[in-house]
């Protein structure tokens, strides 16, 4: 009998030591977890060098190059051997100096780290020496003697190729867009707290910087020149403190928002120490308050700076320094959330509402403060939109309902004149623009550029479309055309960048595929229809555009209200003007326009192009079947004779079943026609022109680009 032999049994694994290339990636991994992180080293070296001035250059959200410049004390010559290697710092010395340290930096960590996944470029100059020196880093050492070179007060670090080693994390931050939106944030938050020191972040290329702050005695004048008016208008400062050794011991200051600000989501900016730091404890505490204090649950801006002595911080918590731990801290949490609390309730018993002033004109009266009635309603309830067709007229002489209304002409000559109003227009003409809250530098400079190529003569034109329907003709009176779908284009495209991120919603009854809607609009630019020898490719250019489209889908729903979802269908649309729908025909074209040319890399021309691309699609253009009222009437009699020509020598059974047949046909698209052009010509006349006479800027190319030709002229 033979004994089976027992299983082996396995040994457990060696235990080795890790090549030290090895372990200087993996730590670096861990301290320089994106771009972000490394600009964020950078500036508290900057910082920390007694720097007066910062700026900071991105290229492909930093992933080509970051380059931060600062004009501090600079770096020794004799130092920069030893400058990337790891745990090498001017900071502290020994481990007890962490229990008063008050510098940004510490461990030695971050120059060593960037080494390892970049190539980072150093030149530095210290004061009293006649130039300065460059070299270059690699894996934590000198590539090659410090050489002599012209420099500026400070330090200059550029890092190039980040993570060029790392490829799964270099694939997982190709969207450049969100990486330089959280530096541009970053930024943002070292400015209005570092008030005495100026800031500047840009993008390589960019002639304008998307920070730009400059030092100010006042942290309200910094976070309105960062954040904007719309921010600083609607804060309220605070402060706390304790001086209990036996509780807590700490000072705070800061703005929070009040009941009149409203934001998507919460922006909170926390310093501890001067170090800029994130408190979850904190940051819930207080949006509870907001919760249960404000209507509509809004969320808050937060700007605190809190100082404890320095052995209650422990700063050595986390890789990146992101979070602290303090001493007692629920006790903090709690005293800072109450003077939270109360500050928020005073606040609330009253709101400010801000009035439009409407000049006063012949037809359109003055509107006075004794006129506006404002009802304060119970708190936590909302403001209910009265639909359409519940407003009640009020002024039998307001005019609203005619095109002459508009014009300004003398009001003795038309007394006589009875003026009816329906309730659409009178919603158009009481709807006025939105208050302009861009916060994107891009979107300002957009709107500011229409301001500034505005034509002087806005009241010209309205009289020019006036006179072009032919309601008034009067003394030496010029008739003019107009062109209808530039005008309506200008007009969609001034909407999209004022209402911007301010969109209400048309649903669609049905999701639409993208990549059917572009396959439609493939097929209608191919001339021949029948030809199916580049289907592939069409489908190729589909399956391409719907990609790009659903990779951009969160942004395109945030700021513009067009929906997409994760199966690249299509939903929602934006509402540009109220009442007004687009002509669904053309959203086939409209999604091809997106994926093909918008200009996605460059925020300004990106918002530019979609901009384009909405007043286009929403422009209103001619329908698709000829106009029955004129020549366009021969459009569809001819199709009818020209069956019945063709059937003449059948047998008369067949031609008169074919004849009723062909009639049946011809009047539902006749009809259908009809229909189209009469909806065209009411939206032109109670839509468009009412709010080209509030919201067009008209611009001065076209007073010559043929969008108004002079055809005539009347005299008495």
């Amino acid at each position: 009998m033979e004994i089976e032999p027992a299983d082996e049994v396995k040994e457990p694994p060696r235990i080795h030591r890790l090549d030290e290339s090895v372990v200087n990636r993996i730590a670096a991994g861990e301290v320089i977890q994106r771009p972000v992180s490394a600009v964020k080293e950078l500036v508290e070296n900057s910082l920390d060098a007694s720097s007066t001035s910062v700026s900071v250059l991105v290229k492909d959200g930093g992933l080509k190059l970051i380059q931060v410049s600062d004009d501090g004390h600079g770096i020794r010559y004799e130092d920069l051997p030893i400058l990337c290697e790891r745990h090498t710092t001017s900071k502290l010395s020994k481990y007890e100096d962490l229990q008063s340290i008050k510098s940004m930096g510490f461990r030695g960590e971050a120059l060593a780290s960037m080494t390892y996944v970049g190539h980072v470029t150093v030149t530095t100059i210290t004061r009293g020496q006649l130039h300065g020196y460059r070299v270059s880093y690699r894996d934590g050492v000198m590539e090659n003697e410090p050489k002599a070179c012209a420099a500026v007060k400070g330090t200059q670090i550029v890092i190039e190729n980040l993570f060029y080693n790392m490829i799964a994390r270099r694939k997982t931050l190709q969207n450049s867009a969100d990486d330089y939106t959280k530096i541009v944030d970053l930024l943002s938050r070292f400015a209005i707290h570092h008030i005495d020191v100026s800031f500047s972040c840009r993008k390589n290329g960019a002639a304008r910087a998307d920070v730009h702050s400059v030092a100010t005695p006042s942290r309200l004048n910094a976070i309105r020149s960062v954040y904007g008016l719309s921010v600083a208008q609607n804060l309220i400062k605070i402060e706390a403190s304790d001086n209990d050794p036996s509780s807590s011991v700490f000072e705070m200051d800061g703005f929070i928002s009040n009941s009149n600000y409203v934001a998507k989501k919460t922006t909170m900016v926390l310093f501890i120490n001067d170090r800029l730091v994130e408190c979850t404890a904190l940051k819930r505490a207080l949006e509870v308050v907001y919760v249960a204090t404000l209507p509509k649950a809004s969320k808050p801006f937060i700007y605190m700076s809190i100082t404890l002595p320095p052995e209650h911080v422990d700063v050595n918590v986390h890789p990146t320094k992101r979070e602290v731990s303090l001493l007692n801290q629920e006790v903090i949490v709690e005293k800072i959330q109450s003077v939270v609390e109360s500050v928020l309730r005073n606040s609330n018993e009253s709101r400010t509402f801000q009035e439009q002033t409407v000049e006063a004109t012949p037809s359109v009266p003055s509107v006075t403060n004794n006129d506006l009635h404002l009802s304060p309603s119970p708190s936590g309830s909302k403001s209910q939109r009265v639909p359409v067709n519940k407003i009640v007229r009020t002024d039998s002489s307001d005019p609203a309902g005619r095109m002459h209304a508009y014009l300004y002409k003398n009001p003795q000559k038309y007394l006589g004149r009875d003026s009816s109003l329906t309730t659409v227009r009178s919603s158009v003409r009481q709807r006025r623009n939105l208050k302009e809250t861009a916060d994107l530098t891009s979107i300002q400079e957009l709107i500011n550029d229409i301001d500034s190529k505005c034509h002087s003569g806005n009241f010209i034109i309205i009289i020019i479309l006036e006179n072009l329907i032919g309601w008034t003709c009067t003394h030496n009176t010029h008739l003019y055309l107009a062109n209808v779908v530039n005008l309506s284009k200008e007009l969609m495209y001034q909407q999209v960048l004022r209402r911007f991120a301010h969109f209400n919603a048309i649903q669609l009854s049905e999701p639409a595929p993208l990549q059917e809607l572009i396959m439609l609009a493939l097929k209608e630019e191919d001339l021949d229809l029948e030809s199916n020898e580049n289907d592939d490719l069409k489908k190729k250019i589909a399956e391409m555009n719907t990609q790009l489209l659903k990779q951009k889908s969160e942004m395109l729903e945030e700021y513009f209200c067009i929906f997409i979802d994760s199966d690249g269908n299509l939903s929602r649309l934006p509402v540009l003007l109220d009442q007004y729908t687009p002509d669904m025909d053309r959203v086939p074209e409209f999604v091809l326009c997106l994926g093909n040319d918008v200009e996605w890399e460059e925020e300004k021309n990106c918002f530019q192009s979609l901009a384009a691309a909405l007043g286009n699609f929403y422009a209103m253009h001619p329908p698709m079947l000829p106009n029955p009222a004129g020549k366009g009437l021969e459009f569809y009699r001819k199709r009818k004779h020209g069956k019945h020509t063709q059937d003449g020598g059948n047998s008369s059974c067949h031609v008169g079943y074919g004849a009723a047949e062909e009639d049946e046909f011809e009047h539902e698209l006749l009809s259908e026609a009809e229909t189209a052009w009469a909806q065209r010509e009411w939206s032109i006349q109670h839509v468009l022109f009412p709010s080209m006479r509030l919201f067009l800027k008209p611009p001065n190319s076209m007073a010559s680009n043929g969008t108004f030709v002079r055809v005539g002229r009347f005299s008495s």
